[in-house]
């Protein structure tokens, strides 16, 4: 990956592009979970205005994004996706990394998010980065798992 990596805050033009990233991410969980997951299926117009979506750009190719959504106290990462040519080098670590420091920046002491409990990679991922379980509840047609993470200066603490 010799390409210059560009981080930027996607528009209401990156639409499309973002759609058909997180439909080819997602792809290899449909036989898993049964059904397409729901970022597959998500408004990305309304998420773009009511969300944070930063895009990952590795020369010209859209090659990760990630979502989060402010909370009192906190930031939820709504999705990370990246695209199947990029998966396994390491850009969905990137992207968290980016949520977490935007999550310090806005003062926040923790991130969280939620993946479905079908999705055991992304658990197992999550949990190597320091994302704790936090529980179980039923979603329509899933049970999504919660996790969270310390973050700033609270989370160097012993």
């Amino acid at each position: 990956m010799s390409e210059p990596k560009t981080l930027r805050r996607a528009e209401s033009a990156d639409v499309a592009t973002i759609r058909a990233l997180v439909r080819d991410s997602y792809a290899t969980w449909v036989p898993v979970v049964g059904r397409e997951p729901r970022p597959m299926t998500a408004d990305y117009d309304k998420a773009v205005r009511d969300h944070r979506i930063d895009l990952l750009y590795l020369g010209d190719t859209l090659a990760a994004l990630i979502e989060t959504i402010e909370e009192p106290g906190c930031t939820l990462i709504e999705n990370v996706a990246v695209a199947p040519a990029f998966q396994g080098k390491g850009l969905g670590r990137y992207m968290l990394a980016h949520a977490e420091a935007l999550a310090v920046a806005a003062g926040h002491t923790h991130i969280r998010l939620f993946t479905n409990k079908l999705m055991e990679a992304n658990q197992r991922l999550y949990a190597a980065l320091g994302y704790g379980f936090d529980g179980e509840e039923p979603f329509p047609g899933a049970i999504a798992v919660h996790m969270s993470k310390p973050i700033g200066p609270a989370s160097d603490r012993p």
